[in-house]
């Protein structure tokens, strides 16, 4: 598969994750969520076969949910293997970062070792990396990211689908998936704690002062973020209790936290999904202010917590810090829509930011309509047809032929005049340094929220809204002499001229047919350009 499509095939994988992960949090039970880790391997990561090896509370680990075979559910479930048996496997194990592998050849099967395994028979490898069916990998569950604390359990896997060892990417898919499963049990076992608490403050009255007491336990020392918020009425959403690893967290003392409420603490642009969350069984992931001033990524999860005379009264909400898979997540999807070189959107992001523009039927104009600012257009009968499902739309219309009756999506491809010669005399590496300040030059002389973006090789796209043909023409000017200046590439100045072509976007044209039409235009000026030069030489 080439490079140019391993981002895709990267955030596909990402999608699957997520959609597992998801699963993971809708399970009600830890028995639920358990059987939901391993079918989220299966269904999610490459591989036929995974079972959770669950730790006791003797220590020992116990097969707690299997899924991908029938028969190795059967042979496995509820089997006990001794924690001396699971601490010798992963210490003699390959450290795959956090995970740990045992290749066929390792002679894995030790004196006095009862670990539940699956076996099953197969040839020897055909090449390098192919699967065996005794090979062993293992995901480790702590209780910290970093692999430190308490150990949960081990997934275990086996059969990827594809034959093969796994890469670096899908490790690390399941690596991160491994984590989040650690959080989805902790989480689980917590709310089985709490749940236990509230159904005895709503059944025993005369317990009273004793699930209190078990409820502050559990609230105080838990290792996430709680706080219990006023529900309803003008104080709602105030905090009332913080634990100490919420203050923690956020860097505010407890005394501090009590003056706010969680909609003064939200980022500014996550208000509407804290407000849709606000209810029993609500989460979501949105971001929470620091002391500091900064924002940390959080996994925020409501329970009722009711009154048995006036009914619910509080939100108890768990507070999980996921600022690291975050990172992690927006590092991937910058990578997949950004170009790697200039850091500029790629082309499919900016076929995806003008399509974001543009809906399938043009707007109606009187006669015609005008889907660009040359000659796109469509017949009598299509024009005269309504607007049906497009009420919600802001129509995106090019502006009419003078240069003042309207303004609208300009569309400036860019193409650069002697940057073959330089890559030709002087190397790749001094033409990827003026693509480089190429892409540093357009964004300096654009407004905020325009786009520029690297279509590929020595090619750009500016899109810009809100503006009139003649703002479009003085805005190439701009670009094409902020390009001329010459470029310093360790010690020697080079030059690259640039050719603009103009088009502009309408509804009822596609992403690819405005490209065309601005390209087109930049070929028109290039070959002007290029005549007029030779024109000067005959003379």
């Amino acid at each position: 598969m080439g490079t140019e499509s391993e981002p895709y095939v990267q955030l596909a994988t990402l999608r699957q994750v997520h959609q597992v992960v998801a699963e993971l949090n809708t399970a009600r039970s830890l028995a639920d969520t358990l059987q939901a880790v391993t079918d989220g391997v299966v269904k999610g990561l490459g591989f036929e076969l995974a079972a959770v090896n669950l730790v006791r509370q003797d220590g020992d680990l116990v097969v707690a949910a299997v899924s991908g075979s029938a028969a190795a559910e059967t042979l496995l479930a509820g089997r006990v293997g001794s924690r001396a048996s699971w601490d010798r496997r992963l210490h003699m194990a390959q450290h795959w970062g956090m995970l740990r592998f045992i290749p066929h050849t390792e002679g894995w099967v030790l004196d006095g070792d009862d670990v539940p395994t699956w076996h099953a028979e197969g040839p020897p490898p055909r090449f390098a990396d192919e699967w065996h069916p005794d090979d062993r990998l293992y995901a480790p569950m702590y209780a910290s990211p970093a692999g430190g604390g308490e150990l949960i359990g081990v997934i275990s896997v086996d059969k990827p689908v594809n034959g093969r060892h796994p890469g670096p990417w899908a490790c690390e898919a399941l690596q991160m998936y491994a984590f989040q499963a650690a959080i989805a049990i902790s989480n689980a076992r917590l709310r089985a704690n709490m749940q236990r608490a509230l159904v005895r403050l709503e059944r025993e009255q005369q317990a009273l002062r004793a699930s209190e007491e078990s409820f502050r336990q559990a609230f105080e020392y838990a290792p996430s973020g709680m706080a219990i918020a006023e529900m309803g009425g003008d104080q709602h959403g105030r905090v009332v209790r913080a634990n100490d690893a919420l203050c923690r967290l956020l860097g505010r003392p407890a005394a501090i936290m009590r003056r706010y409420s969680f909609s003064d603490l939200v980022h500014p642009e996550d208000v509407g999904v804290l407000l849709r969350t606000s209810a029993e069984g609500g989460r979501a992931e949105l971001r929470l202010s620091r002391r500091d001033g900064s924002y940390l990524w959080v996994s925020l999860r409501n329970s009722v917590v009711a009154d048995t005379t006036d009914g619910p009264r509080f939100l108890l909400t768990h507070v999980e810090d996921i600022e690291e898979r975050k990172s992690r997540e927006l590092a991937l999807a910058h990578r997949a829509s950004h170009d790697s070189l200039t850091g500029l959107p790629n082309s499919a992001e900016l076929r995806a930011r003008l399509s974001g523009k543009l809906c399938d039927r043009p707007h109606h104009n009187g006669a015609a309509l005008h889907a660009d600012s040359y000659s796109y257009g469509y017949g009598p009968e299509e024009s005269a047809a309504p607007l049906v499902g497009y009420d919600h739309h802001t129509h995106t219309i090019a502006p009419e032929g003078d240069a003042v009756a309207g303004k609208g999506l300009a569309v400036l491809f860019c193409d650069l005049d002697g940057f073959k010669s330089i890559n030709d005399r002087f190397g790749h590496h001094t033409g990827d340094a003026v693509l480089i300040e190429v892409a540093r030059r357009l964004t300096s002389v654009v407004r905020d929220g325009d786009t520029v973006a690297r279509l590929g090789g020595d090619e750009f796209v500016v899109l810009a809204d809100g503006l009139a043909r003649d703002d479009a023409a003085d805005l190439a000017d701009r670009l094409r002499n902020a390009i001329i200046p010459p470029i310093r590439v360790e010690g020697r100045a080079v030059r690259v001229g640039a050719s603009f072509g103009i088009g502009w976007a309408g509804c009822g044209m596609t992403a690819e047919q405005v490209l065309k039409s601005a390209d087109q235009r930049m070929y028109l000026e290039k070959r002007s350009r290029s005549g007029n030069r030779n024109h000067r030489r005959a003379g």
